[in-house]
């Protein structure tokens, strides 16, 4: 009697299992049939910040529903999911085409900034960071990106929830442009290439107008035309550098001569 009902309960435990392992199937099929449903599912996963599962589900919703809003949505999704989860060639990639395809869209502007913090946040590599590198020092590949990105955000939509933030980041990457081109100049002054040294400086005085290195390229630009015998280019950057920053030129450019020959 015992071992009867022990057989009975394993054969109906067993046909609940049964009966659960379609049910399961069904929903999954349900849920990969329809994008709405899908989409529902990837953005619960990027609510959670569960980006790696998120970048799954949107790829599956774009490559089975590609012509649908979901999918659109979806794309859009995937800048900061892709942002998120550290891959950054991928956000990148998503970003330009979705411009690319919705120029447009009332959101572009979010792609345009999402774009920009990935190459803003890029950091020095791991020896930079052990030796503490100086980055003016160091050319600014990603930097020029962002200030790209950002810029496109403040001039092409500036009433952007993101122009305000976006701004903030363009003047520390004008600063951080701006005393990269005075170092490269300054390299080319202490080696006697004048005309270089002074094409340097009057590019980060013309491009990163208000930035502090402006001030030193402008004492290099003067150093640089007082050695090329330009005395009218001299005289008028002097009457520049007097009219923003007072009459001190003269110790400036003695400071310059003096770094010519101080490598250390």
């Amino acid at each position: 009697m015992v071992v009867s009902r022990l057989l009975r309960g394993s054969v109906f435990a067993l046909c609940i299992a049964l009966a659960a392992v379609p049910s399961c199937r069904s929903k999954r099929d349900i849920i990969s049939s329809n994008p709405e449903l899908l989409y529902k599912l990837a953005h619960r996963s990027l609510n959670a910040y569960d980006f790696d599962a998120a970048i799954k589900q949107y790829e599956a919703l774009t490559a089975r529903f590609p012509f649908t809003d979901q999918a659109r949505q979806a794309r859009l999704d995937l800048v900061y999911a892709y942002y998120r989860a550290g891959e950054s060639e991928s956000a990148i990639d998503a970003a330009e085409q979705f411009v690319r395809e919705n120029p447009t869209h009332p959101r572009v502007d979010y792609v345009w900034y999402i774009r920009g913090l990935v190459d803003f946040e890029r950091t020095p590599n791991v020896l930079e960071r052990l030796f503490r590198a100086d980055l003016a020092e160091r050319p600014p590949t990603t930097a020029r990106k962002a200030f790209a990105s950002f810029r496109t955000v403040v001039e092409k939509y500036p009433k952007s929830e993101y122009a305000h933030d976006a701004r903030k980041r363009m003047i520390f990457l004008r600063n951080r442009l701006a005393d990269y081109e005075t170092h490269v100049a300054q390299y080319y002054l202490k080696r006697g290439a004048y005309v270089a040294a002074a094409q340097r400086a009057k590019g980060a005085i013309e491009q990163y107008d208000g930035a502090p290195a402006v001030r030193t390229a402008l004492a290099i630009l003067i150093a640089a035309y007082d050695r090329l015998d330009l005395k009218d280019l001299s005289a008028q950057a002097s009457q520049v550098y007097e009219a923003n920053y007072g009459s001190q030129v003269a110790r400036l450019q003695a400071a310059t001569r003096k770094a010519w020959w101080k490598f250390w």
